[in-house]
């Protein structure tokens, strides 16, 4: 049981850790927005769906780099050197392994899509693995620690960086390699900079026992990872195989625009919830506290931006991205309305690997994945927009499965759990309905970019009335949260 002064100090990492995961995530995307409405305009869809053929074969293969050890480093209640140095130098030793064999194999992939041009984009992105390898324990070390100002340091730098180059050399004329050179510049600034930052350095020990004990809890990881990476890329890969590359282009970048939502949305939070609640795993009715409090203070965030975009996707695509990619606006509308479901299961499966219940998270993945894979390939022939609504409908119907799994963990009151989502979504509709009217009223008088502006104005108007009206508790928490927050940015400033 914690003492009054640890409960407190967990206290403070926790909303020390929530700042700077606020600021590098919102940062990072900010950058990465502006970079990527930059390439969109200078680059075409087909160079996207190019690169999005590429990432398919390299997210796979990266799951095998760190083998699941970095989540196991953080849940640990105790760890000790020889854990990090086993972790270290297996993790970097696959890297390499993995790097030679990919660089040797992009020809299989080539042929697979019959795109011969992916031959040298995967060689080049390949590097990256080894990169990763000298990231991975490092990276766990300072979340451990509750470090996330370094962390938002590192990110902050590589995103900048990174964006820097890819626009320089898409301004030159490299079409696809610009997108590469981004990649690869970004990843290196990461491992510079965390190196810099972190005052761990591996040793030579190395433990026979320990590499087990982590490969023990993070095979089950590694195997949600590979079953994950079917569940996101299966679309992708039938879209590729079967529609080709301008159709992913499209799919591609409303797919890329609901990972930044969910990015800035939901994983600032959920990146801290997992040291937290892994801590508070010995107390389950300070866990549950915890995880009612940041799944509602998260919706309530979250809800109105997924809910809202489907009614300001046509100008918000015009405005920022172009006519040439009108044909990804309804899958951005489909697409966003899975976000509620996301913030549901990013929450759940903190709590089930802080209660050190990997394995449980893996097979609810196996069945998400199952469903995906089957709808998908069930709708690929009818284009990109089945794709899409197959992939929301199969998260509404298995939802049930997750609860189910939470309520054997930590006994939620369901009825009290969903309460939790009653203000964000009313409050939501509010601003769906204000949207829908001022575009009705003053849609054929004004252009784009300043309907946008005017309905988003007016919609966050009426949702911050509304949720101070139905739920007044709620909005003063928030308020107090903020404020409490903007002193602690302040006194870091």
């Amino acid at each position: 049981m914690e003492s009054p002064k640890e409960s407190s100090n967990l206290r403070q990492k926790a909303v020390k850790s929530v700042i700077w995961t606020v600021i590098e995530s919102w940062g990072r995307q900010v950058v990465s927005l502006i970079v990527f409405f930059i390439l969109a305009r200078l680059l075409n869809p087909e160079t996207f769906g190019l690169i999005a053929l590429a990432y398919i074969f390299i997210e796979f293969v990266q799951i095998f780099v760190d083998q699941g050890f970095s989540v196991a480093i953080i849940q640990r209640q105790e760890i000790d050197a020889e854990h990090l140095d086993t972790a270290f130098w297996t993790t970097l030793g696959i890297s390499i392994l993995l790097t030679v064999l990919s660089i040797a194999s992009a020809g299989l992939t080539a042929d697979f899509f019959k795109q011969p041009q992916l031959v040298p984009i995967i060689q080049c992105l390949s590097i990256s693995f080894v990169f990763n390898g000298l990231s991975s324990v490092q990276q766990a070390v300072l979340e451990r620690r509750f470090a996330f100002k370094s962390l938002a340091i590192r990110s902050l730098l590589a995103v900048i960086i990174g964006g820097i180059v890819g626009v320089w050399m898409a301004f030159l004329g490299f079409g696809v390699w610009s997108l590469v050179g981004q990649q690869l510049s970004s990843s290196f600034i990461q491992v510079l900079v965390l190196w810099r930052v972190s005052d761990w350095r591996p040793g030579f020990q190395f433990s026979t026992l320990h590499a087990k004990e982590l490969f023990t809890f993070g095979i089950n990881i590694s195997a949600f990872n590979i079953i994950n990476f079917f569940n996101r890329r299966a679309d992708d890969l039938l879209i590729g195989y079967f529609l080709g590359l301008v159709a992913l282009g499209y799919y591609s970048v409303a797919y890329k625009l609901l990972l930044v939502m969910m990015q800035v949305l939901i994983s600032t939070t959920t990146k801290v919830a997992l040291p937290i609640f892994s801590r508070l795993q010995a107390e389950p009715e300070r866990l549950l506290s915890a995880f009612y409090t940041a799944t509602q203070f998260t919706s309530v965030i979250a809800f109105p931006i997924f809910l809202c975009v489907p009614v300001l996707a046509t100008e918000f695509i015009k405005v920022f991205f172009g006519e040439q990619w009108i044909q990804s606006i309804p899958v951005l509308q489909i697409l966003s309305l899975i976000g509620p479901i996301h913030l549901i299961f990013f929450y759940n499966n903190s709590v089930i690997l802080a209660l050190g219940k990997p394995s449980w998270r893996l097979w609810i993945q196996v069945i998400n994945t199952v469903t995906n894979v089957i709808g998908f390939a069930l709708v690929v022939r009818l284009g990109i927009v089945a794709v899409a609504s197959a992939y929301v409908v199969r998260g509404y119907l298995i939802l049930p499965i997750s609860l189910f799994a939470i309520n054997k963990l930590v006994k939620i009151n369901l009825s009290n759990y969903l309460r939790l989502y009653i203000v964000p979504l009313v409050a939501s509709g509010a601003m769906v309905v204000t949207i829908l009217t001022t575009k009705y009223f003053l849609g054929k008088f004004l252009e784009a970019w300043m309907l946008l502006a005017i309905s988003a104005i007016l919609a966050i108007s009426i949702y911050i009335i509304t949720v101070s009206v139905i739920s007044p508790k709620l909005f003063k928490r928030l308020l107090d949260l903020g404020e409490s927050l903007n002193i602690k940015i302040k006194k870091k400033v």
